[in-house]
């Protein structure tokens, strides 16, 4: 019996993640991501595979770059069933709903433009709709528990692991029976952070012969988290005695959560002025609401909060701005406003209207917390420009602004090694989700550091592991 894996995503680049197991005749996929950045014309590219013939889908997390083309699949004719914890399914429900809305959205932008063109054909149709993913969200019908075993087959069972990257995020371990022996091959997903705000951290495991592991930041380390959480309170003080207003451009799910669960503890401990904190995402206030439904996901200290009968982001101060009438109302807030907006580079939703009403403004302040990608708005911002184009207008930039990296929800270079290093008898390393350059300075700190020469898997690239 052989074992094959093919990588159709996330090899020598960051998102797309997709990769199929084959034993034992069956047909498994692990994540069904979309392709994001330079690479997104490969999602209107045929599956390299035959969706109709996959048994299984196991899903590591929630984010689009992992969860993002399973509506697409189900269109293709994909009937096998999605495995996955019980908050991911959760998460992937209003994220794939929010990713149909903004397709939409945006071809009917692009259909107008291509309109005036005299080429309406050239506008790309939105890749599924709303009811394309409801009826995807049917086939999500296993729901495991963290170290609770599956048997996919006689000779196959797999077991998820806390991944400590997002709430309900695992990484994948299949024991494999191969003749009298049994074979472990393991699939990272994406990892998280050995201390984390707000969820458990990443668990570390000694069963892995075979090793498919993300490599994102392979490259680097993360500044620590207790001194990122210093800064971000100094900067919110700092902000709110210069009298403006502060603009946090905010990822929808864990980063917006972990930004309410920083000023809950503030407020606790009477060190947060009296003022107005704004989440203003409905994506992200469904995502709260869903972390809120899971405590028993949550690390000992967030545990501890609930137990105190205090609930992790909901204080006096907070204000959840749902409708567009709720999100307009902010603007009339001259000084002493926290704004929580998306999108979290500034490329779209509710954050550009607050940073064009506030971004000129000496007194206020933009507090970024995440990774800014080039070409981007917030990148932009964070590089130093003067004047920024938002809808149109230059907006000159006077306000302060702080950039802070510690929140990262990626494990960092140590991190990877360590997690690495914890497998007992591999006989194979296998990088995926990782820019081709990162990979090759994280190849060799595997070499040099645990004695191990991983490969680095290319796109559609075939591997036959025994």
């Amino acid at each position: 019996m052989k074992i094959k894996v093919h990588s159709y995503g996330a090899a020598q680049t960051v998102t797309g993640s997709c990769h199929l197991l084959e034993v034992d005749g069956l047909r498994i996929l692990i994540d069904c991501g979309m392709f994001q950045g330079l690479d997104e014309d490969k999602n209107y590219e045929p599956f390299p595979f035959d969706p109709r013939t996959i048994d299984y889908l196991i899903v590591t997390h929630g984010h689009i770059d992992h969860i993002g083309r399973i509506p697409l699949l189900v269109k293709e004719g994909f009937g096998g069933k999605i495995i996955s914890t019980k908050p991911t399914y959760h998460i992937a429900r209003i994220m794939l709903l929010d990713a149909a809305n903004v397709m939409k959205e945006e071809y009917r932008v692009e259909y107008r433009k291509a309109l005036r063109r005299g080429k309406p054909w050239e506008a790309r149709p939105p890749l599924y709709d709303e009811d394309d993913v409801y009826e995807a969200i049917e086939h999500f019908r296993i729901f495991l528990g963290y170290h609770q075993p599956y048997r996919l087959s006689d000779s196959i069972t797999l077991t998820f692991k806390d991944a400590g990257h997002i709430l309900g995020s695992s990484y994948v371990e299949f024991k494999i029976k191969h003749g009298e022996n049994y074979r472990t091959v393991v699939f990272s997903g994406d990892l998280g952070m050995t201390k984390r705000l707000i969820i458990k951290p990443l668990e570390f495991s000694k069963d892995g012969n075979y090793v498919f592991m993300e490599s994102t930041y392979g490259n680097r380390n993360h500044r620590s988290l207790e001194e990122s959480i210093e800064e971000f309170k100094g900067a919110i003080l700092d902000s709110l005695k210069r009298g403006g207003n502060i603009v946090i451009p905010t990822f929808a799910l864990e980063r917006a959560q972990e930004i309410l669960y920083l000023l809950r503890q503030m407020y606790d401990n009477h060190l947060l002025p009296e003022c107005k904190i704004f989440l203003d995402s409905p994506l992200a206030i469904a995502a709260t609401k869903i972390f809120l439904r899971f405590p028993e996901y949550f690390n000992d200290e967030t545990k501890k909060l609930i137990k105190e009968g205090k609930n992790p982001f909901i204080f006096p101060y907070v204000h959840f701005s749902q409708t567009p009438e709720e999100s307009k109302m902010i603007n009339s807030v001259s000084s002493g406003a926290i704004i929580l907006a998306g999108s979290g580079m500034c490329t779209g939703g509710r954050i550009k209207h607050h940073l064009k009403h506030n971004l000129w403004r000496e007194e206020s302040s933009v507090i970024f917390v995440g990774y800014q990608a080039k070409g981007t708005l917030g990148r932009a911002i964070v590089d130093g420009a003067k004047t920024v184009k938002i809808y149109g207008e230059e907006i000159a930039v006077k306000a302060k602004i702080y950039t802070i990296n510690g929140f990262s929800a990626h494990a960092d270079r140590d991190t990877l090694l360590k997690w690495l290093g914890s497998f007992e008898n591999i006989y194979g390393t296998f990088l995926i989700h990782g820019e081709p350059e990162v990979q090759k300075i994280f190849k060799q700190s595997v070499k040099d550091k645990l004695d191990i020469d991983p490969h680095i898997v290319e796109f559609g690239e075939s591997i036959v592991l025994v």
